[in-house]
């Protein structure tokens, strides 16, 4: 499966994109007045072959949840079983990413790939979001010991993802928003983040959940540990993900392939989903035009794996939460960029002079 859809993603499509360009400069506003979302509305139309592309909805926001071995590291005062309580919260539909998605007017689905305690299922709400049993073993190993997972591991995470991205957009979604849960999850991150960039790993650890100087300290010191005995080759994606990530970041990787394959965009929350983007480009670099980052964590590592990318934020609102709340925030401006090349008149068309 993985194979197949890597092989399936290929370049944006040039003539869509032209025609975008050529609509843009048509429109009855200043060219390039706004801003980024004139790009984006590009981007989207080389993705889907067509201009003006398809608006992106609905939407589909995907939570792949798991657990940490290097939680036993002390990198988080937050104990391990949080994982799955929050994951009881947001199918009772309390957490902020409930919140965010009635508004935004997703779905919500949450797919268990590696939580280490048993799920408090009974508090699903029938008519709430989904919960999906794809548990690859629970949780990581320590990767400061040994590999977090082995190869075979690392693959079953990643094309969870891809199943539940073809899943999702075989429903009907036009945009897949990714989400995370996991206790501890920054700290892989970093390591990624550190193995695919080459950043130094204090440039990219953050402080996650707002742990103490002796906790970030910590921290810092075990993404180098892990990284030193590891040494994981950035051209090997699915040996990245299994020396130093997590469950939910290989599925997360998945989901972007799967979503690429598709020519479905996928709209990118924080650090945790940016580091599996990394290891996605990896694995194809085409897959960065499905691409569209929400916004820009407070995490630092989500910066360098941006600059790294080369994708530009859309909002900057000092997030750090995860869930997908930053995506789903930055879901009305995706579709706003989209809506203005469905919508508004050219000055031919509304008879307005051009200057």
């Amino acid at each position: 499966m993985l194979e197949s859809t890597v092989a399936a993603i290929r370049p944006l499509d040039e003539p869509a994109m032209a025609a975008a360009r050529e609509l843009q400069g048509r429109l009855t506003k200043p060219a390039g007045s706004l801003g980024a979302l004139e790009p984006l509305s590009v981007r989207l139309a080389g993705l889907a072959g067509a201009c003006p592309p398809p608006l992106p909805e609905p939407a589909a926001v995907a939570i792949f949840a798991g657990d940490h071995g290097v939680h036993a590291q002390g990198v988080t005062p937050w104990p391990q079983e949080v994982t799955a309580q929050m994951i009881g919260n947001f199918l009772a539909g309390g957490a902020v990413v409930n919140a965010f998605a009635r508004q935004a007017g997703a779905s919500v689905t949450v797919v268990d790939v590696g939580v280490a305690t048993p799920l408090p299922v009974d508090a699903t709400d029938p008519a709430g979001p989904r919960l999906v049993a794809a548990t690859v073993r629970p949780g990581t190993r320590d990767m400061t010991v040994t590999a977090a997972l082995t190869r075979d591991e690392a693959r079953a995470a990643v094309e969870t993802g891809i199943r539940i991205a073809r899943e999702l957009v075989d429903a009907g979604a036009g945009i897949l928003l990714t989400g995370d849960m996991g206790i501890g999850n920054t700290t892989p991150a970093a390591a990624l983040v550190a193995a695919f960039t080459g950043a130094d790993p204090a440039e990219v650890t953050g402080r996650g959940t707002g742990v103490d100087d002796g906790t970030y300290a910590r921290k810092v010191g075990v993404v180098r540990a892990a990284l030193d005995r590891h040494a994981p080759d950035p051209a090997d994606p699915l040996g990245v993900l299994a020396a130093v990530g997590g469950l939910e970041h290989a599925a997360l990787a998945g989901l972007v392939l799967g979503a690429a394959a598709r020519r479905v965009p996928v709209l990118l929350d924080g650090v945790i989903a940016v580091s599996a983007a990394l290891a996605a480009a990896a694995f194809a670099p085409d897959a960065v035009g499905a691409m569209v980052a929400g916004h820009r964590s407070a995490e630092p590592g989500a910066t360098a794996a941006l600059r790294h990318l080369g994708l530009d934020p859309l909002i900057d609102l000092g997030l750090r939460l995860g869930e997908g709340t930053g995506a789903l925030l930055a879901l009305p401006v995706v579709t706003g960029a989209v809506r203005v090349l469905h919508e508004v008149a050219t000055f031919d068309s509304a008879g307005v002079a051009e200057k």
